[in-house]
């Protein structure tokens, strides 16, 4: 083992150096030769490739915060590397990857450093891990993050259920047991075994009751839902990042839409369209939070790509995350009350509100052609001589062969006739 160590070392060091002064490693293709010696959280990238110059920096700080921990933090140039890309599966940049070991799991939250540190914490450890102090629960609920809870002995079917969601849902929760006296003195729990989520500073519990004629799939299908569901905090940020999971729990999703600048500060006026529709959740949980998830989104494009068209601000979309259908109300946003926003989701719960959009192909060719035409928008603002130059070169080449081909046939027919008249002649 000591042998063992000293040639991983060795090897390490060959392959590996800091990028740039933050304490991030710089990978090479010999790499493969140590990949399952502990934990490693990797960044495939590209240098030309523009998410990845924006991740740079999240990814130093992410390198920061893990230093003091056993996962190593790396990154692979796969311009350079290319066998590295095919050998993992990556074919998009950029692509973030947790190595332990045989197993891999791959990123797909949001790019912040909070998201990306959480994520590689909950893949290094255990599916659940044991609480064994009261202070440790104690500090977990101080840091205002949410997580999942098992109360009671290590045996039975509802943990084995909760130990088989948690393992599927690892990349993407916390989760946690507890015994029975320490659980107590945090909440009030009326039966054991148990399980609860928390989040908001509210406790919310597992009300599925133990039905042996059901069977333990079953109970698994009903936990996995309702872990799939509640992971979510009441009313997030609703990024490009996240939105695909959101959309995973087949609820209806409420956005409120608004514009945050550089700074992520948002106008007074939009900050109190976004906590009234807050408001309506919050409010009204056991009536809403079945059947809508609600959010917020601090970028217009992502609603414009929904709507497929420019939104005024601020919004309220609400996506049918099973058809893909979108609602929006007839009155004017920025005169929405709750009352309101309360008889239009109810409307759209009992499918009477007026619905755009959906799945069918002359939407999805519609939705491309925005998107592109969008994207060709952005580039001409944000560069237009670059944008001149690479549109305008393929088009001018393209015309100059138009233009020869056409040539050619006029020469030839021109050539073909000065023939038959030199015949007649």
């Amino acid at each position: 083992m000591v042998l063992k160590g000293i040639v991983s070392l060795v090897i390490l060091g060959s392959v590996v150096a800091v990028a740039d002064s933050a304490r991030v490693l710089e990978l090479s293709d010999r790499f493969l030769d140590i990949r399952k010696d502990g934990h490693w959280l990797i960044m495939f990238y590209a240098p030309w490739c523009a998410h990845c110059k924006r991740l740079e920096p999240v990814w130093s700080h992410v390198a920061q915060a893990l230093h003091n921990t056993n996962i190593r933090v790396g990154r692979i140039d796969c311009t350079r590397f290319t066998g590295m890309a095919t050998e993992f599966g990556v074919s998009s940049f950029p692509v973030i990857l947790f190595l332990n070991g045989d197993f891999q799991y791959t990123f797909k939250g949001d790019r912040t450093k909070e998201e990306i540190v959480n994520f590689a914490l909950r893949v290094s450890g255990p599916p659940v891990n044991q609480i064994t102090r009261s202070e440790s629960l104690e500090n977990l609920k101080a840091s205002n993050r949410l997580f999942f809870v098992y109360v009671g002995d290590h045996e039975g079917p509802l943990w084995e259920t909760y130990s088989y969601v948690a393992e599927r849902f690892q990349p993407h929760g916390f989760f946690y047991s507890v015994s029975p006296g320490i659980a107590r003195k945090h909440v009030t729990v009326t039966s054991f075994p148990s399980v609860f989520v928390y989040k908001e500073k509210l406790h919310y519990f597992f009300a599925e009751p133990l039905n042996n004629e059901l069977g333990l799939e079953y109970l698994n299908a009903s936990m996995f839902d309702w872990v799939n569901v509640e992971r979510f905090a009441t009313f997030p940020k609703v990024t490009r990042g996240n939105i695909n999971e959101l959309l995973q729990t087949k609820k209806y999703l409420v956005l409120a839409v608004v514009e945050e600048n550089k700074l992520q500060e948002i106008p007074t006026e939009m900050l109190v369209f976004r906590d009234m529709i807050q408001s309506v959740i919050i409010k009204n949980r056991e009536k809403f939070h079945k059947h809508f998830q609600f959010g917020w989104v601090g970028s217009p494009e992502l609603a414009n790509s929904i709507a497929m068209s420019v939104v005024p601000l601020p919004y309220l979309l609400v996506v049918n995350s099973t058809t893909y259908h979108h609602h929006i109300p007839e009155d004017d946003p920025s005169q929405l009350t709750a009352e309101a926003v309360t008889i239009f989701l109810e409307q759209v719960h009992n499918q009477s509100a007026p619905r755009y959009g959906g799945n069918t192909l002359p939407v999805r060719l519609y939705r491309t052609y925005f998107k592109a035409r969008t994207s060709l928008a952005e580039m001409w603002y944000g560069n237009p001589v670059l944008t001149a130059v690479l549109f305008g070169l393929p088009l001018g080449f393209l015309s100059l062969i138009c233009y020869s081909i056409c040539c050619a046939d006029i020469m030839d027919a021109n050539d073909e006739e000065d023939v038959i008249h030199e015949k007649k002649e």
